[in-house]
């Protein structure tokens, strides 16, 4: 077979398209991060097990006023000890054999026994008063007996933790699934939360529990994967605590969340309307007088507010972590902070090499962990204030389809840095002067993974893959397989947009095949990559090569793996001939940033079974298909769930039971019909048409 049909049809094409462009009072306005209480038990036994260690996690002050105190808890593990004290990249160590685990332990087939965190969420419709304008048609997150919040309640484990959230669904009109961005799901992909995938949705009325095992550690985000329903407020910030490659003192109370949002449903917005009143929220806040004057506005809420002791000590200035995620549905940000640099540490969940920068990149889905010494810096004049309040800046990068008009100069002032916690004046301190605010992902030489990965040739490429690195290979063809684009007139071989069955989920057919049974659609876009547990499967990604250009970059997410980026080339044409793959422990990440005008090679190992999907994040895109699930291991996940495991009985349940209440077309949303007649109005479908991811 050729090179390009060997590698999955290694070409993903991409047409060029157009992109669309806290601390405070919490309850119905929904402002505030809320810790939730966690019931902390050992697996599978009673609490507590023994005398091991438990304790607060690194720079988290206790009893903030929530009435809460999180600890790690480690109780199982006897003989062992903290030793993040002294040393951040240090997590746990025994006190007879010296053995540890710390940053350079391999956490993808290791981590230490901690206990089970239960939550319980639940979804409502709602409304929430971010910038100073109602949205009215949000769905949010809620604690039982609490009241809805934007954005979710914050998740919080530790290394090794077995966590189990059960999320009720009690929105009247639409299912749901939750997914867990960027967990590995290792032999748990029915628990990845993808309704058509890896499960059914979730009808209104029913609950679905979700278990796994926290073998990462670092920031992420939850978020609904139905359709466009994060768009609309399903997401909340998770964090899992573990070591540090640089030594930090104090972590910010909360993670920092900075998302695009308008005022009318996502649904609305990207379909036969537009995006309403857009803002820019840090941490559930905004102030749409900024973007749109003053629309009747309600309260503005104050801004987002960070609070440093500035005071030097014997070991110098405090450091401050600060976890960063952007959970947008159309945006990538550029984040700063006036007068101080930002030492970045992690990017996803991959601990990196510390390095320092005034700003970080950060595309959708993708999240920085950066620590921030608390000593502002003077930079060509730019003088600190007296007052010492210093502006937090989410600028908007200019990507493809970006509203110019909407973010002028001047909106990207949406949190402020204080040392003064009594101070209510607005900062005067000025941006820096060298914040690049190109399209572009941070610089691939800078992000150098802690744990090195060697990367192997490719399964998927046979003996060709001494042509791909001697740089001989000459492709002008393209394989039969593997276009997926955004043109929605042009359906032929070559196109081949994602669409899914929200009640019949791959995960009840992995004892079969397209082949033997025809029972897998076009439409699923599934490529099946059948290897051993130490095989590596590459993947490229790349713009339009008949146009060669993409005008827009597009972040890309797979589920179930950190993978390996051996090239990202920006305004570079594709060329077999002429690839330039770093092999020697090369950036990794689990989303990544398609450059404009350029190419991604990524590599992943096929050690975890079963079908993952991949896709861009931008929330339209998405929806209009520019995606695949990748089928990994056919046959061990079907060892795994087979008709007969309690997994897949479960799994057939749910689709039953969604499969009853979706088939009465009274249970759809009404418009202003009554009956089933309802099906259609005005233009608006009540199954919004996409492709249901």
């Amino acid at each position: 077979m050729t090179l390009l049909g060997r590698f999955w049809s290694s070409l993903t094409q991409f047409l060029s398209i157009a992109t669309l462009s806290p601390f405070g009072d919490y309850g119905n306005n929904g402002n505030q991060q809320v810790p939730i209480l966690d019931t902390e038990i050992p697996v599978g036994e009673s609490f507590p097990l023994g005398p091991g260690p438990v304790f607060t996690p690194p720079g988290h002050r206790t009893n903030k006023g929530y009435g809460y105190d999180f600890k790690c808890n480690y109780s199982s593990m006897v003989g062992w000890e903290p030793c993040h004290e002294t040393n951040s990249s240090c997590w746990l160590r025994n006190t007879k054999n010296g053995d540890e685990f710390n940053i350079d332990t391999n956490y993808e087939n290791l981590a230490p026994q901690g206990v089970l965190r239960k939550y319980t969420l639940e979804i409502v419709n709602g409304s929430v008063n971010a910038d100073g304008m109602n949205f009215a048609e949000a769905k949010l997150f809620k604690l039982p007996e609490k009241e809805p919040q934007y954005p979710g309640p914050w998740l919080q484990a530790c290394w090794g933790d077995t966590v189990q959230v059960t999320v009720v669904n009690k929105l009247p009109y639409n299912g749901t699934s939750i997914h867990w961005h960027g967990i590995r799901q290792n032999q748990t992909m029915h628990m990845d939360g993808v309704n058509g995938i890896t499960q059914c949705p979730t009808r209104p009325g029913d609950s679905f529990v979700y278990e796994w095992k926290a073998v990462q550690y670092g920031s992420t985000w939850y978020h609904s994967h139905y359709s466009l329903q994060y768009a609309d407020g399903l997401l909340g910030p998770m964090t899992l605590h573990g070591p540090t490659s640089d030594q930090f003192t104090e972590a910010a109370d909360i993670p920092l969340l900075m998302t695009d949002w308008a005022h009318n449903s996502a649904f609305a917005a990207i379909y036969p309307v537009g995006a309403q009143n857009q803002t820019i929220l840090l941490n559930g806040r905004g102030n749409i007088t900024k973007h749109w004057g003053t629309p009747a506005p309600l309260d503005v809420p104050a801004p987002y507010t960070l609070h440093f002791d500035g005071t030097s000590g014997a070991k110098g200035y405090k450091r401050y972590l600060l976890r960063l995620i952007n959970t947008s549905w159309d945006t990538t940000f550029v984040f700063s902070i006036d007068n101080h640099e930002l030492t970045i540490v992690g990017a996803d969940f991959v601990p990196i090499h510390p390095y320092k920068n005034t700003s970080v990149l950060i595309g959708i889905g993708q999240r920085y962990n950066v620590i921030v010494e608390a000593k502002p810096i003077t930079e060509k004049g730019n003088v600190i204030p007296t007052d010492k309040n210093f502006w937090m800046r989410t600028y908007v990068a200019p990507c493809f389809g970006v509203n110019t008009t909407v973010y002028a100069r001047g909106y990207e002032t949406t949190g402020i840095l204080r040392y003064d916690s009594t101070s209510k004046a607005p900062p005067t301190s000025k941006p820096w002067s060298q914040v690049s605010l190109k399209c572009s992902d941070e610089t691939y030489s800078s992000l150098k993974p802690i744990l090195p990965w060697t990367i192997g040739n490719p399964s998927n490429a046979g003996q060709e893959h001494d042509v791909i690195v001697d740089g001989t290979a000459n492709r002008t063809e393209l394989g039969p397989f593997g276009i997926f684009s955004m043109e929605p007139t042009t359906f032929n071989s070559k196109f081949l947009p994602l669409r899914i069955d929200f009640d019949n989920p791959i995960f009840l057919h992995l004892n079969e095949t397209k082949n033997s049974t025809d029972k897998w659609p076009e439409r699923w876009i599934v490529v099946p990559e059948s290897y051993g547990d130490e095989d590596w499967v590459y993947l490229v990604v790349a713009g339009n090569r008949k146009k060669d250009y993409s005008a827009s970059a597009h972040p890309m997410h797979l589920h179930g793996h950190d993978f390996a980026i051996l090239e990202q080339a920006e305004n570079k044409r594709l060329d077999y001939g002429n690839l330039d793959l770093k092999f020697d422990n090369p950036p990794r990440r689990d989303v990544v940033l398609l450059p404009v005008n350029g190419y991604i090679v990524i590599a992943f190992k096929t050690d975890n079974p079963g079908a993952w999907l991949m896709h861009c994040h931008i929330a339209k895109h998405a929806a209009m298909g520019l995606a695949l699930q990748i089928l990994e291991r056919q046959k061990a996940a079907d060892r795994l769930w087979n008709t007969t495991s309690p997994a897949w009985i479960s799994a057939n349940d749910n689709c039953k039971r969604w499969k009853e209440w979706q088939s009465d077309c009274d249970n759809w949303w009404p418009g202003d019909k009554g009956g089933c007649e309802r099906k259609e109005h005005e233009g608006i479908y009540a199954f919004q048409d996409d492709s249901g991811i």
